[in-house]
């Protein structure tokens, strides 16, 4: 109970559903807004998502094979926007690996549509090895399997919707790497400095260890990868 200590100059009645009672019982837009949708396997598919497909063609396979990631947008429109990977279908005219393609695809997606952090799977594809031996693609890079070849495919992917982050040269190191490369070109006679075929690095490089690209070459008694800039020198 309130006491009243000063004289009462006027009153209103408050009625029940007035504007004011109205703006004081609707939740803070803060609070609706925090509502953060996260993904699991539960979460049932939309009607549309994103998607993108990558082409891959290999010396393994006649055909190539499409790649495409179809991704879920949660929290639309919000400042807890997310894209994230839902689900992988591969495509080819090759039948001869139909089986292992499909329950491959099927085993990602269920890894992605349990949400969390699916950037492992990048690293068990690479990881798998051709017993027939792998292959270089275009670029110089060097691809052990077709299913590292499929992960390669996943992390341009999760690059582009930030779920990794580019971890590549900074501005200084690329510009150490441009000067080693043509200090080494400016060494060789017109001949030997001759750039492989679509490669872009000098042809007889040898395979980097640490960047899987035939980029390697002896610069001053030194090996010297001309994309990445590992030396064995420091």
């Amino acid at each position: 109970m309130k006491k009243i200590s000063q004289k009462i100059v006027g009153y209103e009645v408050v009625r029940e559903n007035s504007p004011d009672q109205a703006q004081a019982a609707a939740p803070a837009p803060q609070a609706v807004e925090d509502k953060v949708v996260q993904l699991h396997e539960k979460l049932e598919r939309p009607e549309m998502l994103l998607g993108s497909t990558y082409k891959v063609k290999t010396p393994l396979t006649e055909h190539a094979l499409y790649i495409t990631i179809n991704d879920v947008l949660l929290n639309a429109g919000t400042r807890h926007e997310l894209r994230r990977p839902f689900e992988i279908f591969i495509n080819s005219k090759n039948m001869d690996h139909f089986q292992w393609i499909v329950a491959l695809t099927r085993i990602i997606s269920a890894v992605f549509r349990k949400g969390g952090d699916v950037t492992f799977l990048v690293e068990e594809l690479r990881s798998v090895f051709d017993p027939r031996g792998g292959y270089f693609k275009k670029g110089g890079k060097y691809m052990p399997s077709l299913v590292a070849e499929i992960g390669d495919a996943i992390e341009c992917h999760l690059r582009m919707i930030g779920m990794l982050k580019d971890d590549g040269l900074d501005e200084h190191q690329r510009k150490l790497v441009a000067e080693k490369r043509a200090q080494y070109e400016g060494a060789q006679n017109v001949q030997s400095a001759v750039i492989a075929e679509a490669d872009g690095f000098p042809e007889g490089a040898q395979l980097c260890l640490k960047c899987n690209t035939k980029a390697t070459v002896k610069m001053d008694g030194c090996m010297t990868c001309l994309n990445c800039g590992e030396s064995k020198c420091g």
